[in-house]
């Protein structure tokens, strides 16, 4: 490589490096002022310290919690819920995807009863499935279910749906079977869609879960935001919306890492 070239790509990478440590010297300074803010505005009474409480009594909280064994086992509780919620929707809305793919006719007649399930708000189908299920864990996990494979469906029926067609004929000139264009063809190029539903099911799941808690569970992040709202103890509701957003966070990174994964894969 020619050493003025090899010299100016060295310094393009150095400027990305500092540029992602950049990102995250800032992401982490509006982070620490966030909770700075909170804390100095209910110290001084800007905010009702009953109703938004405080980082330091959240913490104090989280400490006692910790200590008792309580909060491993809310947090394991939604943790489960959640992942398997994420899991069976995904995978469900992948398969569903794919068997309306492969008969064009069953996914016509299917697509306005699918179109309006969509539309319907899920969270009014939760006395459904309490009557269903009964009330425990399958049906928390059946809400972040419900929420999350009617969207992975459509978004991953629509990337099948377009995928190059110049790629199809090259396969169906060859004789490939159809068997062989989707798992050659249509399955690689749909990568991009897939991660993309991934991401947004990450969030769906815990919004399910969380709900889906509120109105059976005796256990999880969601039961301590609805049980601290019914006793006045917003240091538990506080304590339980940041656990969310952290552990949720968390997921998303995951996927963002599988991603990575799927597109290198890719190449």
């Amino acid at each position: 490589m020619n050493p003025k070239l090899h010299e100016q790509h060295a310094k393009f990478r150095l400027q990305q490096k500092r540029e992602k440590w950049y990102v995250v010297i800032s992401q982490l300074i509006l982070l620490i002022t966030f909770f700075f803010l909170w804390e100095i505005a209910s110290r001084f009474n800007w905010i009702d310290p009953l109703i938004f409480s405080s980082p330091s009594n959240v913490w104090g909280l989280f400490i006692e919690m910790t200590v008792n064994g309580t909060l491993y086992t809310h947090m394991g509780v939604t943790l489960l819920e959640t992942i398997l919620g994420f899991l069976i929707g995904t995978i469900g809305g992948i398969l569903m995807a794919a068997f309306l793919w492969w008969f064009p006719f069953l996914s016509r007649v299917l697509d306005p009863y699918i179109v309006a399930l969509n539309a319907t708000p899920k969270v009014a189908l939760g006395p459904m499935l309490i009557v269903i299920f009964g009330a425990n864990m399958t049906s928390v996990i059946a809400m972040g279910v419900l929420i999350s494979i009617i969207v992975t469906t459509l978004v991953i029926y629509g990337a099948f749906n377009e995928t190059d067609k110049n790629l199809i004929k090259v396969v169906d000139t060859f004789g490939a079977s159809t068997l062989q264009k989707f798992y050659y063809v249509i399955l690689p190029a749909s990568y991009p869609s897939m991660v993309s539903a991934l991401k947004v099911n990450v969030g769906l799941a815990w919004v399910g879960v969380i709900v889906g808690e509120y109105l059976v569970s005796n256990e999880g992040l969601g039961y301590m935001i609805i049980y601290g709202f019914q006793v006045f103890n917003f240091n538990m509701v506080m304590l339980s919306l940041v656990l969310v957003v952290i552990l949720a966070t968390l997921m998303y990174q995951v996927v963002a890492i599988l991603e990575k994964f799927l597109m290198r894969k890719r190449r």
